[in-house]
């Protein structure tokens, strides 16, 4: 009875997580996912002799690895040749061409798919079951890291397939989608650790981690790309990738079958654009002869299969001059160096200004005032300082020292122990309080609209804010008086402040700034805290032991209410009426499956005309539906902005319904 429960719990947990994760569309509640995982949990832990390799509880090992083993791979991992242009695609299918004995070659199929920018892996599973994870390494040689790719969710342990072969063997990409990167980065800032430089890295160097638990923190996904059988049941790399698809594994949705050159052209020429919109890195397309017959005729060089071929897209770099160095003091006290440049066109935008991170990355670069830089801008990742060109060193030139004195308020600046960041440690600093309050009216936060940081700079020096509960004692009449405003900005702003005290209390939360209380993690301290009282009396194992907050999160929880100021505050919010408690009242009468978005999938296209992409997915997540990347048969709608990609072609074949912002509008406030 007991094993039979077991395999019920096991199947129904697989059947959820390849429903979130590959096909992104949950089937079950989190807290009914939860309660069904912590019954597997228990159970096997009773009866230790039932637990398998393939069941969800064993994603995550206890204990970290000591070491990586080298292995050899069963496969050799080639890399790629690379074209940099369309010119160079036509030399390669002329070079191949002279390989092949196929006569009718212009009928020639190719697969087109996405270059993603991670770490590649090799993955073997014997009678369906995973058995090895393998980086890259040499391409002969690569490092056993299964005890980490089984933390990948995107990953089957276990292969959906009735019969699967006795031995097949799957390459793909590792990589990092860009919120999570950010994600990553910002709570490595906050405890003052190196930031990672891309996403690549970041994936490559989570892979690589001892520790089991904090690769499975970092949320990696997977895309498989290739397919090794022993028999020879599959006569193409698009069956491959349906095949993959059908055992259980995350497949690049904007995989295209080619006919010609000329529609791999234009398949190039559209993701140059689109892949902008993309949710993870992309920085060329791979493009394979279809065909498996026609590949193991042309074969392989010493280093690149003849069938294959990489269309790189330009690199977004460029050099530019050193004017200053110069550090800015954050609302955490971090004190960030930046580099001030001569300006540069890089990524579609004009680049003034590059984090240079801390002391130490300025060290390793030894970048000085004067020197010449190469920076890298990718995506909407901020730019940074890749490499300084020494030999175009001006001379006389001073390697830069980080100031020991605050450059805001003049106190001393301290580099706690196993930090890489030095602060200002003083919480009457003008910066941290500056910090303090842009943050608290940003988007995410309390929202208050027109609070940017001139205004606040304005007020702080005008003496007529010291603290975040302040702004609720500002008249009309005080704003006017500041520099550039008038009497209509001081009553709009007026009214945006107070509209703030209806943000809900996870909002407020994250707007107090509690180090490493992002907003995620605020709204799950928010559904088990319901108050600020069972928040600042939570113990450290009462907070640590939520899901998704760990030991440092709920001491810096702790230590935040430790200090006098910060309850000070709270007080001071209660006392002007900000929510610091979950309305009881919100949750009963809003049911979110009563709203004509309940349930439906949408794809954001092109820029709306007054709604940021954030607040729009936000609108349509508080009505009930989602919002995914991807144009598929499962999109219920598509929002349409300004200039849409090619999803709005996509939606289009499929007819999909379309709104504008405005239609959007009038149906959300005719609920």
């Amino acid at each position: 009875m007991i094993e039979q429960r077991i395999q019920q719990l096991r199947q129904q947990l697989q059947k959820a997580n390849y429903a979130y994760y590959v096909l992104d569309n949950p089937i079950m509640e989190d807290a009914v996912y939860d309660q069904l995982y912590r019954e597997l949990d228990q159970l096997e832990k009773e009866n230790p002799h039932l637990i398998t390799s393939d069941s969800p509880t064993q994603r995550v090992g206890d204990k970290p690895a000591s070491q990586f083993v080298s292995v050899d791979h069963n496969i050799p991992l080639y890399s790629l040749e690379n074209a940099f242009n369309l010119d160079e695609l036509k030399t390669w299918k002329k070079k191949w061409r002279r390989y092949s004995e196929q006569e009718n070659i212009e009928s020639t199929a190719y697969v087109c798919e996405l270059k993603i920018d991670g770490s590649a892996l090799a993955l073997t599973y014997e009678n369906g079951l995973l058995v090895r994870g393998v980086t890259r390494g040499d391409g002969t040689t690569g490092e056993d890291i299964t005890q980490n790719i089984r933390t990948i969710r995107s990953i089957p342990l276990k292969l959906n397939l009735d019969n699967p072969p006795p031995i097949i063997e799957v390459r793909g990409e590792a990589f990092l989608p860009i919120d999570e990167f950010d994600r990553i980065n910002q709570q490595r800032e906050e405890k003052g650790e190196a930031l990672f430089a891309n996403p690549r890295n970041a994936a490559a160097g989570t892979l690589r981690q001892l520790d089991p638990k904090i690769v499975d923190e970092r949320r990696l996904q997977f895309f498989a790309y290739t397919l090794h059988l022993e028999t020879g049941e599959i006569s193409s790399q698009w069956d491959s990738l349906n095949y993959l698809k059908n055992s259980g594994f995350l497949v690049n949705p904007h995989r295209k079958l080619c006919h010609s050159l000329l529609e791999v052209t234009d398949y190039f020429q559209q993701w140059e654009t689109d892949r902008k919109d993309l949710p993870y890195m992309t920085d060329g397309v791979v493009v394979k002869i279809n065909d498996y017959s026609l590949q193991k005729v042309l074969g392989f060089t010493q280093k690149f299969p003849r069938w294959a071929i990489a269309l790189k897209y330009p690199a977004e770099e460029a050099p530019t001059m050193v004017k200053d160095i110069i550090v800015n003091v954050g609302r955490t006290g971090a004190v960030t160096p930046m580099a001030v440049m001569e300006p540069v066109h890089l990524a579609g935008t004009t680049v003034q200004k590059a984090t240079l991170h801390n002391s130490d990355r300025i060290k390793q670069l030894d970048i000085r005032v004067g020197d010449t830089v190469i920076i890298r801008k990718a995506g909407e990742i901020i730019p940074e300082v890749v490499r300084v060109l020494e030999e175009l060193r001006p001379p006389n030139t001073q390697p830069y020292q980080m100031p020991d004195r605050c450059p805001e308020c003049d106190s001393t600046l301290k580099r706690p122990p196993k930090e890489a960041v030095t602060r200002c440690i003083n919480l009457s600093c003008g910066a941290i309080l500056r910090g303090s309050l842009v943050h608290w009216a940003s988007r995410d936060a309390l929202d208050i609209r027109g609070l940017g940081e001139k205004i606040v700079i304005l007020l702080i020096n005008n003496g007529l804010v010291n603290s975040i509960a302040d702004l609720y004692n500002l008249t009309p009449e005080e704003i006017a008086n500041l520099e550039r405003m008038g009497s209509k900005s001081a009553n709009n702003l007026i009214e945006a402040i107070e509209g703030s005290k209806q943000q809900p209390f996870s909002r407020v939360l994250y707007g107090l700034g509690i180090r490493y209380v992002g907003s995620v993690t605020a709204s799950l301290l928010v559904d088990n805290f319901t108050n600020i009282e069972l928040l600042s009396q939570a113990s450290f194992s009462d907070l640590s032991s939520v899901y998704g907050v760990g030991e440092e999160i709920a001491q810096s929880i702790i230590d935040w209410f430790s200090i006098e100021k910060n309850c000070d505050l709270i007080q001071q919010l209660k006392k002007v009426g900000l929510q610091l408690e979950v309305t009881q009242s919100k949750i009963a009468t809003f049911d979110p499956s009563l709203t004509p978005f309940a349930g439906k999938a949408f794809v954001i296209t092109g820029t709306l005309p007054t709604l940021k992409r954030n607040e729009a997915k936000a609108l349509i997540m508080e009505a009930g539906g989602k919002v995914t990347s991807s144009v598929s048969k499962k999109t219920d709608y598509l929002l349409l902005g300004e200039n849409p990609g090619s999803k709005l072609a996509q939606a289009d074949k499929l007819s999909i319904t379309q709104l504008n912002e405005e239609e959007f509008l009038k149906i959300l406030k005719s609920e």
